[in-house]
């Protein structure tokens, strides 16, 4: 309706937010401080956005400002008004009070109402009341918004006021204020039907940012020895840009992209035809004023500058569930447009800055220890920099991999607490997605496994990392068994380098969970021997002769020596008679070595597993004369004396019989 000019649309929004309002669940909510539903919580974020646009009309009436303005105030003082941040109990940290405006500037009942809506407490409606203040009267604002081809020839100087109001280009700034508020006016151009405007005002905000940039690089440059001795950092901006309630990229870059749209014919007579949906097709538009940019470029170029920005986590689930939502929102828009060789240069560009971007970028050398990863937005990155440029995919895909978080808990190369416990929720109380961000980090290193095959170098890099980055077992063990997926295709030969780092990993996982025992143990050792089998009699031994810092003696003795005996495994390893010889043998010795540790539990498998060795069974048959003296249960002894009477063997059943009695 906005878009149309029809004057009902606010009208239209004021009742739906009264009958939002008077969802009885929102009290009952209140009283137990829980959180909303997901669907209830996300239209009440777009209740939130679309008042800001309508609060921001370039052409409404004083009046009826005023008017919206009083009815926000009222809501926002209701009790059950839901919070931006999600839950009723939440006290957050309040967010930087605005500017007051000049008094006399507009009605002092508005400024009130402005004041008012910077309490502690912020509402869904909060920032459309804060967007109260916002006019489009500017001089500077309103030639920007009028003419593609606005210069400083036009104005007889280059700077307007304090401010700069041109890059050295020539091409306008806007930095009247923060970067999401002016995001908001690009969308609320584009809400209110003034689409042109939209794209001349995002054009100004993504010179600004860039100029920003450049002056973020030189001041980190002159730092960047402290930085790195230090080896910490603390965030610059407090709100990031990517899950704020705003959606300041995400309005930036549909405003960009949206330019960009071939309307075709077909598609607008079949939306969804087939069953496969049909990719939005984008063209490159040439932006006005500046040769050899195209607003695709800049969308692309906007998409990464937010994505790769480095921002603390926010407070909160709900907040956190949004970066997330925002992230993956982004990363669609961003498939959607397949990349041309003027978009993989503007990829390479971007990934080189986000690289040596310091504290701001979240790729930077040096990070905050809770600043949001960005395994989501490598895995992009790397996948579609891969054909063009693999060396600089690798760099900036394994400079992701950290989770700094984890790594102040564990230094590298500590034993870790109780590494099952993945979430590991009473270190991190508030780190509620913490779960999600590790398996994503688990994704990023999975496709980089995958798409290293057969090149051992980066093979090395990406187990190097994953060993260094991952601290779950059992995403490092679901890692390993991709691995060992990916190394052995059904119709041609394994990647032998690739299969010895799912193998790697496995051990690293049997190492990681040996004193922690897991109901998924057995899975493990029986997957850690079959994929030592892929490998060869070699690493089937290795692992038999280095059991006891892997397996437990039971483990050992029932899954290890038994799985990597059977006729099966034989079969697979197509071993001449020595060598299948020194197999059994390596065998029996482990099964000995594990009587030796445990009798009760291994004495029996030990015999079964030495039957055909007369030396072996011997002296497995000894060990268990030893432990009967040194407190083997007499039911053991008796399950012993039964078996020996089962292989024929009289004399040494009654003389353990005799010693069970």
């Amino acid at each position: 309706m906005l878009r149309m000019r029809d004057s009902n649309g606010a009208r239209m929004l004021i009742l739906m937010t009264e009958q939002f309002l008077q969802d009885p669940r929102l009290a009952l909510w209140r009283q137990q401080g829980a959180g909303m539903t997901d669907k209830c919580r996300q239209l009440w974020d777009e209740l939130g956005a679309l008042w800001v646009c309508v609060i921001l009309s370039p052409h409404c009436k004083p009046e009826e400002r005023a008017g919206w303005l009083q009815l926000l105030g009222k809501w926002d003082k209701l009790d059950t008004c839901p919070l931006e941040e999600g839950n009723y109990s939440f006290d957050g940290p309040s967010l930087q009070p605005p500017t007051v405006p000049n008094p006399g500037s507009e009605e002092e009942e508005e400024e009130e109402l402005v004041v008012a809506a910077t309490s502690s407490r912020h509402t869904v409606f909060g920032r459309a009341l804060r967007a109260g203040q916002l006019h489009w009267s500017d001089a500077h604002l309103q030639r920007i918004l009028a003419s593609d081809s606005y210069g400083p020839s036009l104005t007889g100087s280059s700077m307007g006021g304090d401010k700069p109001t041109f890059d050295s280009q020539g091409r306008p700034l806007w930095l009247g204020e923060p970067f999401p508020t002016a995001c908001a006016r690009v969308d609320t151009l584009r809400a209110h039907g003034y689409p042109r405007q939209a794209l001349r005002l995002a054009g100004a905000i993504v010179n600004t940012l860039r100029l920003q940039r450049r002056h973020q690089l030189e001041s980190y440059k002159q730092q960047k020895k402290e930085l790195l001795q230090k080896g910490s950092t603390c965030i610059t901006n407090t709100e990031g840009w990517v899950g704020h309630p705003l959606d300041p990229i995400g309005c930036l870059c549909r405003a960009l992209l949206e330019a960009c749209r071939l309307e075709e014919e077909t598609l607008a007579l079949y939306p969804d035809s087939g069953p496969e949906k049909r990719k939005a097709a984008y063209q490159h538009v040439p932006v006005p004023g500046s040769p050899g940019e195209s607003y695709l470029a800049l969308a692309l170029e906007v998409a990464l500058l937010g994505l790769g920005q480095q921002r603390a986590l926010p407070e909160g689930l709900y907040a956190q569930d949004k970066v997330v939502r925002n992230e993956e929102q982004l990363l669609v828009l961003l498939e959607e447009v397949d990349l041309d060789e003027r978009l993989v240069q503007v990829l390479r560009k971007q990934a080189g800055l986000l690289l040596e971007g310091g504290p701001f970028s979240g790729f930077g050398e040096v990070l905050f220890r809770e600043s949001v990863p960005m395994h989501t937005c490598a895995r992009y990155c790397f996948t579609a920099l891969l054909p063009h440029d693999p060396d600089l995919a690798y760099r900036l895909a394994l400079r992701a991999m950290r989770l700094p978080v984890l790594e102040t808990a564990f230094p590298a190369g500590d034993p870790t607490p109780n590494p099952l416990d993945s979430i590991m929720s009473n270190r991190f109380p508030r780190w509620f997605i913490l779960g999600h961000l590790e398996t994503r980090q688990c994704e990023l290193a999975s496709t980089m496994l995958t798409a290293a095959k057969g090149d051992p170098k980066w093979l090395h890099a990406v187990l190097g990392s994953i060993q260094q980055n991952i601290h779950s077992p059992a995403l490092l063990f679901k890692l390993a068994q991709d691995a060992c997926k990916t190394a052995t295709p059904a119709s041609v030969p394994p990647d032998i380098t690739l299969l010895g780092i799912a193998l790697e990993l496995g051990l690293q996982v049997m190492r990681m969970t040996l004193n922690t025992m897991t109901w998924r143990r057995r899975e493990m050792v029986r997957w850690l021997v079959s994929c030592a089998t892929e490998i060869g009699p070699q690493a089937l031994m290795n692992i038999m002769q280095n059991w006891y810092s892997l397996f437990t003696p039971v483990e050992a003795a029932t899954i290890v020596a038994v799985t990597g005996t059977t006729h099966a495994t034989l079969l697979r390893l197509q071993l001449d008679t020595p060598r299948r010889e020194e197999l059994w043998a390596c065998a029996r010795t482990l099964a000995l070595q594990c009587a030796m540790k445990d009798p009760q539990n291994c004495a029996l498998p030990a015999l079964t597993l030495c039957e055909k060795n007369h030396a072996a069974f011997e002296a497995a048959y000894q060990i268990v004369l030893d432990a009967a003296a040194g407190g083997l249960g007499h039911a053991h002894l008796f399950t012993m004396a039964r078996y020996m009477e089962h292989r024929g063997l009289p004399l040494r059943a009654y003389k353990l019989a005799t010693l069970a009695l």
